[in-house]
């Protein structure tokens, strides 16, 4: 079998690990502390903030810039549905809006259509790994007075006029669940420039702790949770963080021969990158006809390919009155059908993305 993703698992990785079980020291600790400055460095950000997801990362997020009822928020409609969960969770509206089927971004006309006086920030997706066009982004922010909190779960590595993203939205909040090239199984991490936000995000996943205080006992001041991402986890992501470079590197390879070899497939259609954009290509996706079949049949042949995420429009829990669905959503129904996530991982060599690609052809060929 070709998986769709294979988690970058060395002997280096194990025993940062295994030093962690053996210090005792198995929460929130050190490690993450390593970890949250790579990131931060890294992006080029103020503030890093570990997480135990990039879903509660965005809820921290919108409760830091005091969004809640009566607040609406807009992101795109093809998605994963934690990015239009977390609005709800805070008790603010989601307002869905249709992508443009040649980035799978959100949809610029169609985000300007859907503000209102009501809308306090703007949630897009660097979805895959494609950077936002910020040129756009930052007009409308301007122009509205809105907050920018980006869903960069897919997004580490990934650049816009060689600025990463991560550095470029009020709050960026990165995965590193395991279909991401940086994982640590279940975690998140926050970036940001503002330190009143940051302090409260680091106050409110330590239970509401004065991270300030000083004397022996803590004191808390606010009402708060614990979304701390542990030293366990920590060690694993940071060994990959500190070989970011190397696999990323080796992931826009793999992309780059899957492009060349894709060229000679008619019914293939590439999505575009964002102009000035540097893709990360956390998932290689192309637009395939027949796709549910093709995904079906390519599983037979050993290989696993996925669909590339959800229109969330279709979906029960966002078409039941609990959002608003602005205007009409041809493009993301377009990538919802037709959008393959094909295999790429670190180990991938070049025979398999030729049969993969080989395996394809026939397949479209007898369709």
């Amino acid at each position: 079998m070709i998986p769709l993703i294979k988690p970058y698992i060395t002997d280096e990785v194990k025993k940062k690990v295994l030093e962690v079980l053996e210090s005792g020291y198995l929460t929130e600790g050190p490690v993450t502390k390593e970890f949250e400055e790579k990131v931060r460095d890294y992006v080029g950000a103020r503030h890093a903030i570990s997480v135990t997801s990039c879903t509660t990362g965005l809820e921290l997020a919108l409760r830091a810039c005091n969004i809640g009822k009566g607040d609406e928020v807009i992101c795109p409609d093809f998605t994963y549905p934690a990015t239009a969960d977390v609005i709800k969770i805070v008790g603010a509206t989601p307002v869905i809006v249709d992508i443009d089927p040649r980035t799978m971004l959100i949809d610029i006309d169609s985000l300007k259509r859907a503000i209102t006086s009501n809308t306090k920030a703007i949630m897009p997706v660097s979805l895959f790994g494609n950077p936002l066009d910020w040129d756009a982004l930052y007009a409308i922010k301007d122009e509205y007075d809105l907050i920018i909190i980006e869903d960069a779960a897919c997004s580490i590595g990934a650049r816009y006029k060689d600025k990463p993203v991560g550095s470029l939205a009020d709050i960026s909040v990165f995965s590193f669940h395991p279909r991401k090239f940086i994982t640590t199984g279940e975690g998140g991490m926050i970036t940001t420039n503002n330190d009143e936000w940051a302090n409260w995000m680091e106050s409110y996943k330590h239970f509401g702790m004065d991270i300030n205080s000083k004397g022996s006992l803590p004191r808390f001041k606010i009402i708060g949770t614990n979304y701390k991402l542990s030293n366990v986890l920590a060690a694993i992501g940071l060994v990959q963080m500190q070989k970011i470079d190397e696999l990323l590197e080796k992931r826009r390879s793999l992309a780059l021969n899957y492009i060349q070899l894709l060229q000679e497939i008619d019914e293939i259609k590439i999505p575009e990158v964002t102009q000035g954009g540097f893709h990360s290509y956390q998932s290689f996706c192309i637009f395939a006809p027949n796709r549910d079949e093709i995904i079906k049949k390519l599983k037979e042949q050993g290989m696993e390919a996925q669909i590339g995420t959800f229109a969330l429009h279709l979906e029960p829990a966002f078409n039941s009155g609990t959002c608003i669905l602005k205007g009409h959503f041809n493009g993301s129904e377009y990538a919802y059908k037709h959008c393959l996530t094909l295999p790429i991982f670190y180990d991938m060599t070049m025979e398999d993305q030729k049969y993969v690609v080989e395996t394809l052809k026939i397949l479209l060929s007898n369709n």
